[in-house]
């Protein structure tokens, strides 16, 4: 082992325990790996910096932009339409894994399920089905379609960019789609039926973390005229009438024993717990209000029309772990923050004590004229259907128009992804379907300095021979059993990577080993760049392992566990699919 390799396996571990661990932010990590590589000599400046024009970083940064626009002109309203229509529960799975299968292969998958949940949502419930029976394959089926094209999932561009960087033709727009459209009928074959009954069924009576069925935690202000005045929570027989809970009272900033028969006076705090509904009955009935403590100042519009809006915690959001104070004192909207909900728990602290967790779910009032603004924020996802009205819902077909042009183009081959996708974006610029600041606002940079970050690792990896070293010391032990078991090695290793950390990370990582692979048992990288694109892409194990499992994971009411009971065998049937598959579509030797 050269010094030079040592150093870039060192770096490589370094960076997967903090990936595993989370003890920076993974852009911060990939600036980190590209910083370290530099400064001990093993790539040169040059080469650092190219994973900023790379095609891959360029191509996932225009993607963003053209999703944000699909969604921001309404493009994808009609859905709501359609999804009202169905009236039997095998109607529905049909539907939403056919929507899917037509979508997620081109438009960002994230920006399709934040679209789609509270649609899957409303949509169970009116035909009788828990929506945690819809929304973890909602999650699911966005991952296996988007596995389906090239441009279908971020892991699919890196793995093919940096097999390109080492000398590989690259793949085609639709290269995956034989064995993608074989995992996605057998995958939605498995969730419509073992799958189904591996799912909970959590019963209308028990839906506290589900939309506007939620249990909301909120603090109300007793007013002078309020009947509760000289009265209590017993006496007024809040429990039994309106089915909401007292957890706490306070007076001047202290606690008040007893609270339930306590004597109440003007003034009064009241922490309490219920649906929203009956909240809102309790207030005017009781002549209470929801207390602002909250806006600290914060100038609202007398004149606004308010709308009420739900709101959840996203999987990337930096609000995470701030305190719910701090949060709506620096957001740029004039929201009234009312209540919140969590998975899985009460909270029991006054509101502005409370830190944030991936998956809450804030209620909140905002100004009519600030919720599209509120919609492209990146930080939270919105729950509720009663979307801003847009003056863009006759671009819808414009967006539409030019999303397609963009794949089009690309998939015959005229120009190359990332270009054609820079000028669909300049043509949704220009045509007013996303506003030119919304263009940077509307990019996951974190993703995109992920990307370039990582790029130049696999440019060391087999710049110093790093990546050969770690075969022939690891996977080279089993070159005798065959190709076929040294991908079924690989596409575990793919698979367990790409659950403990990014995605992405786990393919630009892997993909200079596939590279290796090939190279020591003198076959084409093709089957071992498949397995690694199709493993890394579809993440079924954890509600972590990607982005769309945490989305649902909140808004579910699932459990840790939920996925793993559901995910496993799905796992295991694309392992097994992958396995076959692969080499009768990629032989391994032409």
């Amino acid at each position: 082992m050269t010094l030079e390799i040592f150093l870039v396996i060192a770096i490589t571990l370094v960076a997967m325990v903090l990936f595993i661990t989370e003890k920076m932010r993974f852009d911060g990590i990939g600036m980190l790996v590209l910083g370290s590589l530099v400064v001990f000599g093993l790539i040169t400046p040059t080469q650092a910096l190219a994973g900023f024009s790379n095609e891959a970083t360029i191509t996932i940064a225009a993607m963003f932009i053209l999703a944000a626009a699909l969604e921001d002109t309404g493009a994808l309203d009609f859905l709501d339409k359609l999804f009202s229509r169905v009236k039997s529960p095998l109607g529905f799975y049909l539907l939403l894994f056919l929507v899917l299968g037509i979508v997620a292969p081109f438009v960002n998958n994230t920006a399709v399920v934040a679209v789609l949940i509270p649609i899957v949502i409303s949509a169970s419930l009116k035909i009788g089905i828990s929506p945690s029976k819809t929304l973890i394959p909602l999650s699911f089926v966005a991952q296996m379609a988007g596995v389906m094209t090239l441009i279908g999932t971020s892991t699919n561009l890196v793995v093919n960019s940096v097999a390109k960087e080492e000398g590989y033709r690259g793949f085609g727009m639709f290269e995956f789609l034989p064995l993608g459209l074989i995992c996605f009928v057998a995958g939605c074959f498995y969730l419509i039926t073992l799958g189904r009954k591996l799912l909970p069924d959590v019963k209308s009576s028990e839906l506290d973390n589900l939309y506007e069925f939620g249990h909301y935690v909120t603090e109300l202000y007793i007013t002078e005229d309020s009947p509760l005045v000289d009265s209590s929570f017993a006496d007024e027989d809040i429990v039994q009438d309106y089915k909401i809970y007292l957890i706490e009272a306070r007076r001047n900033g202290e606690i008040i024993s007893s609270p339930r028969s306590s004597k109440l006076d003007e003034g009064d705090i009241l922490l309490v717990r219920g649906r929203w509904s009956d909240i809102l009955k309790l207030t005017e009935d009781k002549k209470l209000k929801v207390n602002n403590q909250l806006q600290y100042g914060k100038k609202v519009p007398e004149d606004a029309k308010w709308m009420m809006t739900e709101v959840m915690i996203g999987p990337t959001s930096s609000a995470a772990g701030r305190r719910l104070v701090l949060f709506n004192r620096t957001w740029t909207y004039n929201t009234l923050i009312l209540g919140i909900q969590r998975r899985g728990s009460i909270i029991r602290n006054k509101l502005d004590r409370v830190r944030l967790q991936v998956g809450d779910i804030i209620m909140m009032a905002i100004p009519e004229d600030d919720l599209p603004a509120l919609r492209r924020d990146k930080s939270v996802i919105i729950l509720s259907q009663n979307h801003a009205p847009t003056n863009k819902r006759w671009k819808g077909p414009i967006s539409l128009a030019i999303v397609a042009g963009v794949i089009l183009v690309a998939a015959i081959g005229w120009i190359p992804i990332a270009i054609s996708s820079l000028i669909g974006a300049l043509l949704l610029t220009l045509t007013k379907s996303i506003r030119a600041d919304e263009v940077y606002t509307q990019t996951n940079w974190p993703i995109v300095i992920l990307m370039a970050g990582l790029m130049p690792l696999g440019v060391a990896m087999n710049q110093t021979g790093a990546a050969e070293f770690i075969i022939s010391n690891s996977l080279g032990y089993f070159q005798d059993f065959g190709p076929h078991v040294m991908l079924a090695i690989l596409y575990l290793l793919a698979l367990l990577m790409a659950e403990m950390m990014s995605n992405s990370a786990a393919a630009v990582l892997l993909t200079p080993l596939a590279m290796s692979t090939a190279k020591l048992l003198g076959t084409d990288p093709t089957p071992f760049l498949i397995a690694i694109t199709f493993s890394a892409s579809t993440s079924f194990i954890t509600p972590i392992g990607y982005q769309t499992n945490t989305m649902v994971y909140g808004a579910g009411g699932y459990k840790f566990t939920d996925f793993f009971k559901v995910g496993m065998p799905l796992n295991l049937i694309f392992w097994g699919l992958g396995v076959f598959f692969i080499p009768i579509f990629w032989p391994f030797y032409n």
